[in-house]
């Protein structure tokens, strides 16, 4: 391998044209010419003595050795950012990649298009958004920022409150008909409830806050699922009680299509930003939090 060190220009084209899968792309995005991506390509492969991209008329795609390098090269870009934006000052626009995840329905229906708009304000940077049915350790498993509904974190992350939120008992009006509505938090274990295995919920228990007492019910029923949506869809479809969050049922609950049940019970369950503190700093991460803050605010959703 040539001993010589990759420059950041060539690791940041290199970046773009991943990002793209295209060398004309990436060229218009970083407003070069094609001649000028190839270029910082062939010598950042030939300084690593790798081939990083496989290239076809058609398409660009890495390679296992280019996998392995962009991950690298994001981290030596943003440390470089960081820097810059630390000793420099805040910048006009905040630029960089950043790793966001949230939960599989919050994520969807609620995260995505903020984050469509995030970069649509910032075009500079780069966002790439995953989701998961467990509870993800942001540091650990390298991710820049969590948008979390659930008020629990572990004390080596940072957080930031985007918007109150509470989940609620609801079931069908077909479902009340049929089995009627439990009059105390107890008549729950004589009903059909959806459990759901999502995130850091415990299965088949529901943490109640019930006229500011909390209460650990264990509930059970003949349906229950990984994924809050098909809960919901089966409480719809008349099946069971399900324990939603009021941004995802509000419209329900306003349609008819749901009935709120025993409305003293609760469960607190935020929407928060974490993230780890070594990014406390970053001017790309505090750009991303704000704007989360304030498009949640003015959001009739969650409420």
């Amino acid at each position: 391998m040539n001993t010589s060190t990759p420059a950041n220009e060539d690791l940041r084209v290199f970046s773009v044209v991943a990002r793209k899968s295209s060398f004309t792309a990436a060229a218009d995005d970083l407003r070069v010419s094609p001649a000028y991506v190839s270029k910082r390509i062939r010598l950042l492969e030939q300084q690593l003595g790798t081939k990083l991209l496989h290239r076809t008329t058609r398409s660009v795609a890495l390679t296992e050795d280019g996998d392995r390098v962009l991950r690298w090269a994001q981290r030596i870009l943003d440390d470089l950012d960081q820097l810059l934006q630390e000793v420099g000052g805040t910048r006009a626009q905040p630029r960089g990649s950043l790793r966001v995840c949230s939960s599989f329905g919050f994520g969807r229906q609620q995260v995505a298009p903020a984050i469509g708009a995030l970069v649509e304000r910032h075009p500079q940077l780069q966002v790439r958004l995953e989701v998961f049915d467990r509870l993800i350790d942001v540091a650990a498993e390298g991710f820049d920022l969590d948008v979390r509904v659930g008020d629990e974190a572990a004390p080596h992350l940072i957080k930031r409150r985007l918007a109150d939120n509470h989940r609620v008992l609801c079931a069908s009006p077909a479902y009340v008909a049929r089995r009627g509505q439990p009059r105390t938090p107890a008549e729950l274990a004589g009903h059909d409830c959806l459990a759901i295995k999502e995130r850091d919920h415990p299965f088949g228990v529901w943490q109640l806050r019930c006229e500011g007492r909390e209460q650990a019910l264990k509930v059970s029923g003949p349906l229950s699922s990984n994924h809050g949506e098909i809960a919901l869809r089966w409480a719809l479809d008349g099946h069971g009680i399900v324990l939603r969050s009021l941004w995802e049922v509000a419209p329900l609950l306003a349609q008819g299509r749901l009935v709120q049940l025993l409305p003293g019970c609760i469960q607190p369950a935020n929407v928060w930003a974490v993230y780890p503190t070594r990014l406390e700093r970053s001017a790309k991460l505090r750009v991303a939090v704000e704007f989360l803050a304030q498009w949640f605010r003015s959001s009739a959703r969650p409420g």
